[in-house]
């Protein structure tokens, strides 16, 4: 199937299926009737509705404009808020990447063996944890081995649960400083060139190892035991060639692009009628584009299985890349970049968080807070949420006399109007006054 690049996207379409499939694919499947799925789920099908919550802004200078903002959900799992999930996530990171320090991108896989054990484990967050430290542990032992010393390196471990076409299949994205500390000696030593071969049997012998020691199972001990003989060379890593310095960003970017964002991209739905949902997605062994048509329920399925347990952290940072420890080295590594001609710049921020309004210009190049017929700028009128009520009402602050009233009477000889100061420090008269 050919795919226009110029494809026209509907928005709802992500949503839609949910609507339509929810409740049905739950009664097929009650395991995913849980808290666990229900909620995020519930958070999404929501997401920007009224119901939800809004805030409400009025023009108080013509009264002729209203406007009620639903929230948005702000969940990794909808696709309506993927936009600003990548960039949270590429900010986030960013900050604590340090300019002219140099970086390595690196991904560790497990084998496809194993994925069950993840799989059936999915919701159990000390595994995850220990997953994702035991990718740490890994390379400070390969740049240990390397330059024959004992280092502390600094790492940003990611864990992503689905492959690009929407199956299970774990793996951690790292970005690794080229170097480390010796804390003994107190300097630092820079890791210019390795063979990376050597990551293969590292993260083979530190995954296995983790795996072992978690588990305590003769069935594990012995599918584990098997894939040592199936897999003579070690397991799969790729690693990013040479440093990459002054593209923090980039690596940022390209990390959200794969791992901060859903499962499948709202980009990537092709069609769905109903039935049958179609996307498509690149393959990694041909290097080709590939279209895969699923019935609703397994699309379902499939994003569904990625939700991560409740206030696990998919995001860790070890080593120099804790605050606190860069802090503590800092003049070591200092000393270090500057022997190597480079120089600290500390925190290398890409993307700084955007406000509603500024990501509504982007897209739609109109300002949401500017009234519609005289264009000046609308005030903020009511807060109301679903659990809590009305957490701001401005019409109250008029009623209790917060800006004053007009001096003696209107022209009708009864009730004096309320005012609110302009941006100008001018009264100007509340319009249109809630009934």
């Amino acid at each position: 199937m050919h795919i226009p690049s110029s494809q026209k996207i509907d928005k709802e379409i992500f949503r839609t299926i949910f609507i339509d499939h929810w409740e049905s694919f739950k009664d097929r499947h009650p395991g995913y009737d849980s808290s666990q799925y229900e909620n995020p789920v519930q958070k999404m099908l929501g997401c920007g509705k009224e119901s939800a919550g809004y805030s409400e802004h009025r023009c108080v200078y013509c009264g002729g404009d209203i406007r009620r903002i639903g929230f948005s959900c702000k969940s990794g799992f909808c696709l309506s808020c993927a936009k600003k999930y990548v960039d949270d996530f590429v900010g986030q990171v960013s900050r604590v990447l340090h300019g002219g320090m140099n970086y390595r991108h690196i991904v560790l896989t497990i084998p496809k063996q194993l994925r069950i054990i993840f799989y059936k484990a999915r919701h159990d967050r000390k595994l995850l944890s220990a997953f994702m430290r035991c990718g740490y542990e890994c390379l400070e032992d390969v740049v240990g081995t390397v330059l024959r010393r004992k280092l502390k390196i600094g790492t940003i471990v990611v864990v992503q649960t689905h492959g690009r076409s929407g199956h299970y299949n774990p793996h951690l994205h790292i970005i690794m400083t080229s170097g480390g500390i010796n804390e003994d000696m107190g300097s630092w030593f820079d890791l210019r060139f390795f063979k990376y071969e050597i990551i293969h049997k590292k993260w083979q012998y530190h995954l296995f190892g983790m795996l072992k020691s978690y588990f305590h199972s003769g069935a594990v001990d012995k599918l584990i035991d098997e894939l040592w003989k199936k897999y003579p060379k070690g397991l799969v890593a790729n690693v990013s060639k040479g440093n990459v310095p002054e593209t923090c960003g980039g690596l940022a970017r390209y990390l959200a692009k794969y791992v901060a964002s859903p499962p499948i991209a709202l980009r990537r739905i092709i069609s769905y009628d109903g039935e049958y949902v179609t996307y498509w997605y690149n393959d990694h062994m041909t290097k080709s584009r590939k279209v895969e048509t699923v019935e609703a329920d397994v699309f379902i399925g499939r994003m569904v299985q990625h939700i991560m347990p409740k206030w696990f952290h998919r995001v860790r940072y070890y080593g120099l890349q804790a605050t606190k420890t860069f802090e503590k080295w800092s003049e070591v590594i200092r000393k270090g970049m500057t022997a190597l001609g480079r120089k600290i710049k500390g925190a290398y921020q890409v993307v700084k968080a955007k406000k509603y309004r500024e990501r509504y210009m982007e897209i739609s190049s109109q300002d949401p807070f500017l009234c519609r017929y005289c264009g000046h700028e609308m005030v903020l009128w009511k807060i109301w949420h679903p659990n809590y009520g009305v957490l701001y009402d401005e019409y109250e602050n008029i009623k209790s006399d917060k800006y004053g009233t007009v001096p003696g009477q209107d022209d009708s000889g009864g009730v004096r109007l309320p005012l609110r100061p302009s941006s100008g420090r001018i009264p100007l008269p509340l319009f249109p006054l809630p009934v």
